[in-house]
């Protein structure tokens, strides 16, 4: 509901127009108020003036000289009135009189805006400033001397670079179809099942061609200022005397599930970047989630906890970069650059010490942990042996008394999680919920360090010693649950943190994925802190990874996709979710609609109120009834979550902020005592789903092994934006990738797997809601529908060996049309190659490598996702995925030892296979024609090219096959050979050769 109140001088002045010499007022609309302008550097211009900037100035603004995106002063002034469209200025003042009505809406969904329906006071916003002597009229002066700007920009790329790309699009789509016309009406009659299998596959192509670059055309980059950021919300103001940070509260979620396959060490350096990030230290809050309830875990966390106390401290002082310890340490490039003094020499000195000794503690604690377990058990075992011989009065050794072999604490308690020894109630699926705070949640005051002493191997006295809060979570297990995998144990840290900080957003991160740049949080804070900000669901940060082989054999980089695709998607409704480097708003992850969402005309007014005590117990009720769960604590942090996620109200145009100052003081942390912990502990139990809403609408979305990619889809299916960062100041993160050939293919078919999985859903694109823009709805159908392409080109690879077995070619001849049309249509995708990495800044080698994994994925582990997924349907049989094995980099004596490494896997019998056939039908065909009566050297040579290219694009699989000493598993070779033997005898059978061939050979 939007009020308009009028001012008593709000009619009585009318701003001028900033053009120098211009004294031309600017448009009113039919309320009498200032038409928004058309800029977002809020640059004051009169119609007269903006018609002349269109039509002489090339379109762009005066001020900034930016381009207008808006052309027509008409277009202006129907946005400015499109929200009073068809009501009565009755309609517009009318009061809410209840928020029952308005919670649902007709399908019974959450809506977003009963969370800002209120009777409270104003904020800033373009209705009215308050009175409150800060300026003339009420305004603040400090936003009067202040030219307003923007957080963020949005780069556009080259017109001239874009409009080619787009052109090139065009005319290939448009050569495809003539050329699958000119196909589909020139059969080949001598070789009809070739021909038809070549153009089935040729229209698929095609159409996943089409489905991967529709959207690509409208690609976009964007910046964020930070200095800007920090003037906003950390700089002395009327509201903010002391310049304490007004940012809001960041919940930082840590998942792992095995110490074995993701060593300690890797996740307690990703632990120890992320509480020395650059970002207010009592507005981060760090969890962890250990899946597997292993004691080993807890006890490196409290090791870096420990050692925190030195590290952190160290990187304030000398702004170190990278925070994480094993990277900044193991840094190529030289350490003390810009950094000569000699105290800072001392001090890295001194915490590289302690950092090898943290490195000792965390690798031995796995014995340490046995070695006291076992001596526990052993006292414990003869204490109750004394006993129970004293008891019964016997000598003899008892063998019915079985004790436990329980895995303990340093204090000697039972670790209530997995035991070494597996035991009821103590095993991976099978244990109690445990929450615990490892380091407790910071004063708001910065605290200084203490000069050198026995503790403190460093000076820090004039450095701020707090640390972030450190929370330890480990969800309730039972037999007979289901308990989701990670999108369960990410819906179990929402739930908890909600009760326990509150942090409007929400950073999701792997433990093998470090902040490499210390101030990204802030670059992520930025696009949700601006105009519009409101309605952003989540920032993706690109992936980055370490300790990838310089060719990437295997493309784990995946720049094309990251570069390119996520790139083009944020010039759409934004990139798809995948799973760590998100930042998010919590209310998203709610299941709420976005603010200002298009929903029926009696729901649709747009809200800038603050929510009062009264519209809390008005929610209160409301949230109860909508999946929740039982838990009263949990749904009073949902209005504070969705205040503290506003942007500021510092300008006419933003919708839904809030006032300058009101997140100063972290009054959500002072509460934190023994019972919101207990509260917390009950949130995370087997039971609390149980007739809720989480993972069906709230959360993490359940019924995929890629549940990343099924959260982020309905997140745009509601309405949401997304955004994609990449900062200029270097990667936000890092992580690592498996370099070795079969966890590669493992980890693809475990994505494959999860798309085939939403095609067979009801989480499809093609039935998703109309807030799904068209085109993004076409990139979600290109995530699911991709594996499916796997079919198709296995099919085409064995096209050119059936063609030299057989003699025979796609086409009847190799006539000028059909060379012409494979001319036109190999350069214009090479032209769009080429533009692709001129506008994205990719290497070639790096799209050549992209080429080629995908069609090692696609005859391997792409076409085992659909058959699985096809049997899960079919005969219900289950799939189960092995966790992927994360490198703790403890191999020196051999760089990229991992790469070489063969490891059996039934995924490689079909690329084998195809190589091999391949390979027989070169050499086959070639002594064919040679001992032919009329060699038929087109055919061979059309045989041999394809032949060739499905050869080159399998090469890193066959050199990776080979290992570094040339060894490869006998049964991949038998396999493999068994294959080709039945391919080649099932086609000969088809179209046997002819006696005089025979004769001849």
């Amino acid at each position: 509901m939007e009020k308009v109140i009028e001012s008593k001088t709000s009619h009585a002045k009318r701003t001028l127009c900033a053009v120098q010499g211009c004294d031309g007022k600017l448009m009113r609309d039919k309320r009498n108020e200032d038409i928004l302008l058309p800029c977002e550097c809020d640059f004051k211009i009169c119609k007269d003036c903006f018609e002349d900037a269109i039509k002489t100035g090339g379109g762009n603004c005066p001020g900034c000289k930016e381009a207008y995106n808006v052309t027509d002063m008409d277009e202006l002034a129907a946005d400015n009135e499109s929200t009073d469209a068809g009501k009565s200025k009755m309609e517009r003042k009318k009061k809410t009189s209840t928020t029952e009505k308005k919670s649902t809406n007709k399908t019974g969904d959450l809506e977003f805006s009963t969370l800002f329906e209120t009777k409270g006071t104003y904020g800033y916003g373009n209705a009215i400033w308050p009175s409150d002597g800060n300026g003339p009229d009420g305004e603040p002066s400090e936003l009067l001397n202040k030219q307003w700007r923007p957080l963020t920009r949005k780069v556009k790329i080259s017109a001239a670079v874009l409009g080619a790309y787009r052109f090139l699009i065009f005319v290939r789509m448009t050569f495809l179809v003539f050329f699958l016309g000119w196909r589909i009406t020139n059969p080949n009659n001598d070789a009809f099942w070739l021909w038809i299998m070549s153009v089935i596959c040729e229209v698929w192509f095609a159409f996943s061609w089409l489905l991967d670059q529709l959207p690509k055309l409208s690609p976009v980059n964007r910046s964020a200022d930070l200095k800007l950021l920090k003037e906003k919300f950390e700089t002395p103001t009327p509201h903010n005397p002391k310049g304490k940070s007004d940012l809001p509260g960041i919940d930082v979620f840590v998942s792992t599930a095995d110490p074995e396959k993701e060593p300690p060490l890797v996740t307690a350096n990703t632990i120890l970047s992320i509480l020395a990030a650059d970002y207010p230290v009592e507005k981060l809050f760090c969890y962890v989630s250990d899946d597997g309830g292993a004691l080993l875990t807890f006890e490196a966390l409290a090791e870096a906890a420990s050692f925190a106390k030195l590290w952190v401290p160290f990187c304030r002082k000398y702004e170190i970069e990278p925070r994480n310890p094993e990277s900044y340490f193991n840094l190529k490039r030289d350490p003390y650059k810009n950094k000569v003094g000699p105290k800072f020499v001392r001090d890295r000195r001194k915490v590289k010490r302690e950092y090898d000794e943290f490195k000792v503690r965390i690798n031995g604690l796995p014995d340490l942990i046995r070695r006291r377990s076992n001596a526990f058990n052993d006292e414990k075992g003869v204490k109750t042996m004394g006993k129970f011989q004293r008891e019964t009065k016997s000598d003899e050794p008892f063998e019915s008394l079985k004790i436990p072999k329980a895995t303990r604490m340093a204090d000697g308690t039972r670790w209530s999680g997995t035991w070494i020894a597996p035991a009821p109630g103590h095993t991976r699926g099978d244990h109690k919920g445990i929450i615990h705070v490892l380091s407790k949640p910071p004063s708001n005051e910065p605290v200084q360090g203490t000069a050198v002493d026995d503790d403190n191997p460093i000076d820090l006295t004039e450095v701020d010693i707090r640390l972030p809060m450190l929370v330890y979570i480990s969800r309730e297990k039972r037999p007979g649950f289901d308990h989701n995998k990670k999108a369960g144990a990410m819906n179990a840290l929402v739930r908890a943190s909600a009760i326990m900080s509150n942090g409007p957003f929400i950073l999701n991160l792997d433990c093998d994925h470090y902040i490499y740049n210390s101030q990204s949080i802030r670059e992520g804070i930025c696009f949700m802190m601006d105009r519009g900000g409101d309605r952003i669901c989540y920032v993706q940060f690109p992936q980055r990874f370490e300790g990838i082989d310089p060719s990437d054999r295997y493309a784990n980089h995946n720049t094309v996709f990251f570069d390119v695709n996520m790139r083009a998607l944020d010039g759409l409704q934004g990139p798809v979710y995948v799973g760590t480097g998100c930042l998010f708003r919590r209310m998203a992850i709610y299941g709420f609609d976005p603010p200002r969402c298009k929903k029926p005309a009696s729901v649709a007014e747009e809200e800038r109120w603050t929510i009062t005590e009264i519209e809390k117990e008005i929610l209160k009720q409301e949230l109860s009834s909508k999946g929740f769960g039982s838990s009263i604590l949990l749904v009073d942090s949902i209005p504070e979550a969705e205040f503290g996620g506003r942007p500021l109200a510092d300008h006419p145009t933003v919708k839904n902020g809030r006032q300058p100052g009101a997140l100063i003081n972290n009054s959500s942390m002072q509460n934190l005592d023994a019972s919101r912990v207990s509260d917390a502990t009950y949130v995370i139990s087997c039971l609390y789903e149980n007739e809720t809403k989480w993972g069906k609408r709230i959360g993490w979305i359940y019924g995929s092994v890629t549940e990343d990619v099924l959260t982020g889809y309905r997140m745009h299916n509601r309405g949401w934006k997304s955004v994609y960062c990449m900062p200029k100041r270097g990667d936000a993160f890092r992580g690592t990738a498996p370099i070795n050939l079969t966890d590669r293919l493992h980890q693809v078919l475990r994505w494959a797997t999860g798309s085939v999985e939403i095609f067979f859903s009801r989480n499809n694109a093609i039935l998703a809601s109309p807030r799904l823009k068209i085109l993004q709805r076409v990139a979600y159908l290109n995530v699911v529908i991709y594996p499916f392409t796997s079919i198709f080109a296995i099919v085409y690879c064995f096209l050119p060996a059936f063609s030299l077995f057989s003699g025979q070619f796609i086409v009847q001849t190799l006539n000028v049309n059909f060379l012409l049309y494979l001319l036109v249509i190999t350069l214009t995708l090479c032209m769009l190659a080429g533009l692709e990495i001129k506008w994205s800044g990719i290497q070639l080698e790096e799209w050549w490598r992209n080429e080629q994994f995908w069609l090692i994925a696609g005859t391997s582990a792409h076409v085992a996702a659909v058959f699985q997924v096809l049997l899960k349907i079919i005969a219900g049989i289950k799939i189960s995925f092995k966790l992927t094995s994360k490198s703790a980099n403890d191999d020196a004596d051999e760089d990229f030892a991992d790469l070489y490494t063969i490891k059996w896997t039934s995924l490689m019998i079909l690329p084998v296979t195809i190589i091999m056939t391949n390979l027989i039908a070169i050499a086959f065909g070639v002594l064919r024609t040679i001992s032919s009566v009329i060699p038929l050297w087109s055919r061979l040579m059309g045989g041999v090219f394809f032949s060739f290219w499905v050869l080159a694009h399998l090469y890193p699989f066959a050199k990776g096959l080979m290992g570094r000493r040339g060894r490869t598993p006998t049964i991949v070779f038998l396999w493999s050979g068994l294959i080709t033997i039945i391919v080649s005898l099932f086609w000969v059978k088809i179209n046997p050769p002819s006696s005089a061939f025979l004769l001849n050979f």
